[in-house]
């Protein structure tokens, strides 16, 4: 572990050296949703692959860039691109950045996903903030030795995603006449989306939307002291009894319709931070 927290301060150091900006939130753009970074004030942007340690996207729409800037006034570190466990990376590797973020000073993570709605209530199109998750990825990006400069080795996850910043969401799509709904994230480790008996499992459990992704970066964040904000895009619906075909395509689509009430919402809850 001390070979970790050596190489999160080497990645810091480096970013350290790139930019000015001193990051209060960090912030990960999830599938389809790069273009909430044309909110950001740019005042660098640093390739995953010039940054010491970083993986690099492999995912087509992540641009893989880290942006240094600012959205309505705070200073912000943006992943323009994420990691998953379907690409070949670690949970280690996944997690790496949130652990980044903190040593950079950030203090609050906004992370946005695409997903499969399993609520039929959930159609395509619509934002929901997550309020809760279950994790069903094969793996915790925390199992092995425990390094306290990092974070406690057993965090508490009674409230992943802070209840502050739900209600804070909520409050501003209201007043802003922006849908958004509250519900689970189950999160498998894909690529193959799942089949009708797994949906109808995912319903069983409670979940509400199922993606690949969030769940192992909002467990390093808890781990890491962060507060979480979780906001969902949901691209397709994943109704056991009406099930048809998703493609990227298609995801990609229903996530650029959404974007525009995904970058005001933030921008707003930005603000108001």
């Amino acid at each position: 572990m001390a070979e970790l927290f050596e190489m999160v301060q080497e990645a810091e150091r480096f970013i350290r050296s790139k930019t000015s900006v001193a990051p209060e939130v960090g912030i990960i753009l999830g599938t389809g949703l790069g273009r909430l970074a044309d909110s950001i004030t740019v005042e660098t942007a640093i390739s995953y692959e010039d940054i010491p340690h970083f993986p690099v996207s492999t995912v087509e729409s992540h641009a893989g860039k880290l942006l240094m800037g600012s959205i309505s006034g705070k200073p912000v570190m943006a992943m323009q691109g994420r990691f998953h466990f379907y690409e070949g990376y670690t949970m280690q590797q996944i997690v790496f950045p949130v652990r980044v973020m903190k040593f950079m000073g950030v203090k609050t993570v906004i992370v946005s996903n695409a997903c499969g709605g399993i609520n039929p209530l959930f159609p395509p199109g619509t934002l929901m903030v997550i309020t809760d998750h279950i994790n069903l990825l094969p793996g915790n990006p925390l199992t092995g030795p425990n390094d306290n400069r990092i974070g406690p080795r057993f965090p508490d996850m009674s409230e992943p995603y802070s209840n502050e910043l739900i209600n804070l969401a909520s409050k501003i799509a209201l007043e802003n006449k922006i849908k958004l709904e509250r519900g689970v994230y189950a999160s498998m480790s894909g690529p193959s989306l799942e089949t009708r008996a797994e949906y109808r499992m995912l319903k069983t459990l409670g979940a509400d939307v199922i993606g690949m992704s969030t769940v192992p970066e909002v467990i390093a964040a808890v781990h890491a002291g962060l507060k979480v904000l979780g906001i969902s895009v949901i691209t397709d619906s994943c109704l056991p009894d009406a099930l048809e075909p998703a493609t990227l395509d298609k995801i990609l689509a229903a996530a650029a319709l959404a974007e525009p009430s995904l970058v005001k919402l933030v921008e707003k809850v930005m603000q108001a931070l």
